[in-house]
């Protein structure tokens, strides 16, 4: 009798033993993307460097972003985005990957989703593109972004369920108030 039970109790111990080994999602089982506008510039030109406000808000954002790895980090072509995301990347030994800032908003979340399926990335656009990338990263609705808009950070989380989360939040020093015309 005890070898008929024996067989029973063996199959079972395999299969507790198969469904320890499998693993709860992690945190690294989601994909994470920051998403930042550019840090204050210098100038209105067309591609200027950031300000000494910008410099040190770049370096906020390093300090706010700590030791979280990183898988990559995105900015266009302008000198502003990939100055913004320089002191992170920099801490990181990452180097910055190049996005045509004319690139759909659409096409770049699909292109980050499929390159990044976990880990987490940052991305550094412009006040009229930030938006557009946070929306179709989350496949949510997000506001607007005033020019004189510089300390939001969008994070977008897609979970082990697929599904993204938005979390809003600042970082560095408070915006600037918005230029008056007299």
């Amino acid at each position: 009798m005890q070898r008929r039970l024996s067989a029973p109790i063996a199959a079972l111990a395999c299969l507790l033993l198969a469904a320890c080994a499998t693993r709860p999602p992690t945190a690294t089982d989601t994909a994470t993307f920051i998403v930042v506008r550019h840090a204050e510039k210098v100038d209105a030109s067309r591609d200027p460097d950031l300000s000494a406000a910008g410099q040190a808000r770049a370096r906020a954002l390093a300090a706010r972003l700590g030791a979280l790895p990183l898988a990559a980090a995105y900015a266009t072509e302008f000198k502003r985005t990939g100055q913004t995301v320089s002191p992170t990347a920099q801490a990181r030994g990452l180097a910055i990957t190049a996005y045509a800032a004319g690139e759909p908003a659409a096409a770049l979340a699909v292109r980050l989703r499929a390159a990044h399926p976990r880990g987490t990335v940052l991305v550094a656009g412009h006040s009229n593109t930030v938006p557009d990338i946070v929306a179709a990263l989350c496949r949510c609705a997000v506001a607007p972004m005033p020019d004189h808009e510089y300390d939001r950070l969008s994070t977008i989380r897609i979970g082990a369920d697929g599904q993204p989360r938005l979390l809003v939040e600042r970082y560095g020093a408070a915006n600037p108030p918005p230029a008056t015309t007299p």
